[in-house]
């Protein structure tokens, strides 16, 4: 197969090189620097298919921080650097505010949900998402007393382990919880078969958005289809959905007009009932909504949540000096609150610099709405743009360390916690994202409660050091496996609190 694909390639580079010999060349002036592109590739040759954020910024240094690549024949500009991302994301507005066409993604969603939609469809689907958050009690009180109640939840799994090793995957248990709690009213059973099925889908999706096959098919849609590239992320993600058809008629009889609303999903079925002469909620579009919404919460917290604990088990100087001053702030047995993050400077400079060192989502891409001048260019409207989130979280101009974990990146020199503008893991703009407030309360809770609770170490007879800290292949960049070991603290958080 790959020697076939590889034939194929070439044949149609040779006809990509005779086009492009044959054709009157157009004027460049509109486009920013960048490499020369081969026939066919572009720059794919320049681009390492693991690390494609790092060769992004590598051509950076090169071509400046706005520049122009070739995914295969489609231009595409991309922002490195605090600067040009920070004046793209909040200075354009509306302009930069649409996403590309990207193959896999209108296969999935077909234009709907929150995330790839674009134009009046994501804009209502935005406003309602935010608007049924806030209600919800996102970021205060209720929702604090939910993340809790499965931090509780969470702490009862790991003391089956009675210290002994555990795999770093069950940290995401919880966050995960919490997000389908939200979405459908109810939390499940570590155990339910159906947040098991749920957890195991999610997995197999985002480890396959990230393979070779799945980013060269949305490069290649046409050569893609032909080698049915995207089948196996397709029935992964039909199984999803129909976990969440399920979900929705159960909930269906529930949710009288006008009735409470006590999740997102009676909220998009409440709105469904409504006037609606666009269909913008219609089922499938609600379907698409919650599909966005189960993909996004579960991975992004989890993933966080995981690489925390990780880190502090590679950093054990760093878990002490949080675990000093969660016992000075809490005392013992007291479970952390939201208000408590004022308190615990050095806490809360941790958790930041675990979001800034990991890079969780490099980029997402964005699309030109309209020309529009960018970085003293001018982009015509349709323009795909990469506004490389990791070039800011990773920018030598704004972080003393960019490669090191350094929590000292959010302290000033008297230990006061310091917000920093170039910190951004949940973009800028119009396009920032929805659940930020909610992975922000609950990422602290969690991760303020574990550390109250357990000392985090590596297994017997491996030593810090020896802890992998190597992105593992995913959509996101997710934690390897790996195991840890939890060991209760005298005068930690208690459970039965």
């Amino acid at each position: 197969m790959a020697l076939l694909l590889l034939g194929i390639l070439l044949l149609l580079g040779l006809w990509g090189l005779l086009r492009t010999c044959t054709r009157t060349p157009s004027s460049a002036s509109r486009w920013p620097p960048g490499p020369r592109p081969l026939p066919l590739i572009g720059n794919l040759h320049l681009l390492r298919v693991s690390q494609q954020d790092q060769s992004l910024m590598e051509l950076s240094e090169q071509y400046g921080p706005v520049f122009t690549v070739h995914l295969g024949r489609q231009k595409t500009v991309v922002l490195a650097g605090y600067e040009a991302v920070r004046e793209a994301l909040v200075g354009t507005g509306p302009e930069l505010a649409d996403r590309p066409p990207i193959a896999i993604f209108q296969l999935i969603q077909g234009g709907g949900g929150i995330f790839f939609s674009s134009g009046a469809r994501w804009r209502a689907a935005r406003q309602f998402t935010i608007r049924t958050l806030h209600g919800l009690g996102v970021g205060r009180g209720p929702m604090a007393d939910n993340v809790l109640q499965e931090l509780r939840c969470l702490m009862g799994q790991l003391d089956c382990y009675r210290g002994q090793p555990f795999p770093l995957a069950l940290l995401g248990w919880a966050p995960s919880n919490i997000t389908f709690t939200l979405l459908f009213g109810r939390r499940f059973d570590y155990q339910d078969p159906m947040f098991v099925s749920l957890l195991s889908l999610i997995d197999e999706v985002m480890v396959l958005l990230g393979t070779p096959s799945l980013q060269l098919f949305n490069i290649y849609p046409w050569l893609g289809a032909l080698f049915q590239l995207h089948r196996p992320v397709l029935r992964k993600i039909e199984e999803v959905r129909a976990i969440l058809r399920t979900l929705l008629k159960a909930r269906r009889p529930s949710m009288p007009r006008g009735g409470p609303v006590q999740s997102y999903m009676d909220a998009l079925i409440q709105q469904g009932q409504g006037k609606d002469p666009q269909g913008l909620f219609a089922e499938a579009n609600i379907v698409a909504c919650t599909l966005d919404m189960v993909m996004a919460g579960t991975e992004t917290t989890s993933a966080t949540l995981q690489w925390a604990a990780l880190l502090m088990g590679k950093h054990p100087s760093v878990q002490c000096r949080v675990q000093e001053e969660l016992d000075r702030v809490l005392g013992p047995g007291r479970a952390p609150q939201l208000e408590d993050q004022r308190s615990l400077p050095y806490t809360n400079a941790v958790l930041h610099e675990v979001q800034r060192f990991i890079t969780l989502l490099p980029h997402v891409p964005r699309c030109m709405a309209a020309d529009t001048q960018l970085g003293g260019y001018l982009l015509p409207k349709g323009t795909p743009v990469i506004p490389l989130l990791s070039s800011v979280l990773l920018d030598k101009t704004q972080w003393e360390t960019p490669r090191q974990f350094n929590p000292g990146h959010f302290l000033d020199a008297e230990g006061r916690f310091v917000k920093r503008a170039a910190f951004l893991p949940f973009s800028a703009g119009r396009r920032v994202c929805v659940g930020e407030s909610l992975a922000r309360s609950e990422l602290f809770l969690l991760f303020a409660g574990l550390l109250h609770r357990y000392r985090l170490l590596p297994p017997p007879g491996l030593s810090p050091d020896a802890l992998d800290t190597t992105p593992a292949p995913a959509f996101t960049m997710r934690p390897p496996a790996q195991a840890l070991c939890a060991v209760p603290r005298p005068g930690g958080y208690d459970q039965g609190d």
